[in-house]
């Protein structure tokens, strides 16, 4: 079934119920049809979409597919020359940006007869090194996607999720996805604000959120929380980077989740494993999920298997790096990590993020968690510097009202061994950020790569 299809066939299902605030299925298709017939491109065209998620935007995206393109969502934070190139790698027919007259037309009869093996979506990675790479997505992936967020997230009938990742990413994708599949509500957040979030929550009863780590550290600690009641919200979802086990706690205190779980995958297969019980287990990846079949590498580098529902077929015009992270049907993620004595997984970082100190691994979740866990650190990173002496030594970026000495004390008198200790703290106002919330190591990396002196032993 392609995605015009499950439009279709959602909108005849539940047409009573709402799929944005004020906007019932009922009354979807036809204002869908209607941008679709403005946008004028024919099956297999890509669109750029260079919007935030103002409600436009996924009824752009709905546009697209029921017209039969191919939706290209693009960040708006990207330089002009960034953008400029996004849009000339993927051959956009059609631009549509902040400020464009938005389309609208006579109905489009919608591309039924749409293959769904065919692209549906091509999302752009952060490009952490190079060019961003394009990700076609086919209908039927991004389908797939959607139905199994709905299951693994334990979405209701009716649920009402807050729409305020970036469409431009997976996580926004497919939580919009989601919603139609079980009769849901998207309530779409233009851009992020925490005190703005709260006001959705209590004012549009949102019962599921699937948001990245920093932006549920925003939410919980607002200093305006008790004013909002935040008593609808049944489901927790978060994707991007493990959840602290401080945060993991603060968030159990605040929402008293049914559901709550650590959503691990990537823009080339979505979904790699679910942890289902993050108040037992603060951070696991879990198991695999429903669609995935996943393994460990000799280097512990874990590895998700083609045959996914969920997966894609290579990268936009790179063979390159089709050749670096496909190799014999498992696609390489780039990410380490290990299982514990139940089976599950946990993600120990990037490849490329590893710490090795003395001749020892250390990896930078486990200090940041140990760090995270002082009352005065409000947020923390944990990067590797060159040392002559050592190879690398352990650099801690805080956010927060503490000092050094006595974050060394709480490193002491914590379960973290005396060699993973940071030998040099910065005291910074903010960490720098991806569109999702990842925290950026690589920027925190560039700052001290160059002549970044060694701190004396401890």
């Amino acid at each position: 079934m392609n995605l015009a299809q499950s439009l279709l066939a959602a909108c005849e299902r539940h047409p009573q119920l709402e799929a944005f605030p004020s906007l019932l299925y009922g009354d979807l298709l036809p204002r869908v049809a209607g941008i679709a017939g403005g946008l004028e491109v024919d099956p297999g065209d890509r669109v750029a979409i260079v919007l935030d998620n103002k409600l436009e935007t996924p009824l752009l995206l709905w546009a697209c597919w029921w017209a039969g393109g191919v939706a290209v969502p693009l960040s708006w934070r990207l330089s002009h020359e960034e953008l400029e190139y996004c849009i000339g790698d993927c051959g956009a027919r059609r631009v549509v940006r902040k400020g464009d007259p938005f389309p609208e037309g006579s109905e489009h009869a919608g591309a039924l007869d749409r293959d769904e093996r065919e692209a549906a979506l091509m999302l752009y990675t952060s490009g952490t090194t190079g060019r961003p790479k394009g990700v076609p997505r086919s209908h039927h992936a991004d389908r797939a996607g959607g139905l199994s967020q709905a299951l693994q997230h334990g979405y209701l009938w009716g649920d009402r999720t807050l729409g305020v990742m970036p469409l431009y990413h997976t996580m926004g994708v497919h939580s919009l996805l989601a919603m139609h599949l079980t009769g849901g509500c998207f309530v779409p957040q233009a851009r992020w604000s925490a005190e703005e979030a709260l006001g959705l929550i209590e004012r549009e009863r949102i019962t599921s959120l699937y948001l990245a780590p920093t932006l549920f550290h925003d939410l919980v600690n607002h200093p305006r929380l008790a004013e909002h009641d935040v008593s609808s919200v049944r489901a927790l979802g978060y994707a991007g980077a493990a959840m602290t086990s401080t945060l993991v706690r603060r968030c159990t205190e605040v929402f008293s989740p049914e559901v709550f779980v650590n959503h691990y995958g990537s823009t080339e297969i979505y979904t790699f494993s679910i942890g289902r019980n993050q108040s037992r287990k603060p951070g696991c990846a879990g198991q695999a999920a429903v669609n995935s079949r996943l393994c460990l590498t000799d280097e512990s580098e874990i590895c998700i298997h083609l045959s996914s529902d969920e997966a894609f077929s290579g990268y936009w015009n790179r063979p390159d790096a089709d050749a670096k992270a496909i190799r014999d049907g498992w696609y390489h993620t780039g990410d380490t990590g290990h299982l514990d004595e139940d089976g599950d997984l946990w993600v120990d970082g990037r490849l490329d993020d590893m710490i090795i100190s003395g001749g020892e691994n250390i990896h930078p979740l486990e200090v940041e968690d140990v760090l995270a866990g002082h009352p005065g650190v409000r947020e923390v990173a944990v990067v590797g510097v060159p040392d002559e002496r050592l190879g690398q030594h352990v650099v801690a970026f805080v956010v927060g009202d503490v000092g050094e000495d006595e974050l060394d004390a709480h490193c002491l008198g914590s379960h973290l061994a005396r060699f993973k200790r940071p030998r040099e703290y910065r005291f910074v106002d903010s960490l720098p950020k991806s569109a999702s919330g990842k925290i950026l190591r690589r920027v925190l990396r560039s700052q001290l790569v160059q002549g970044a002196p060694a701190t004396p032993e401890r």
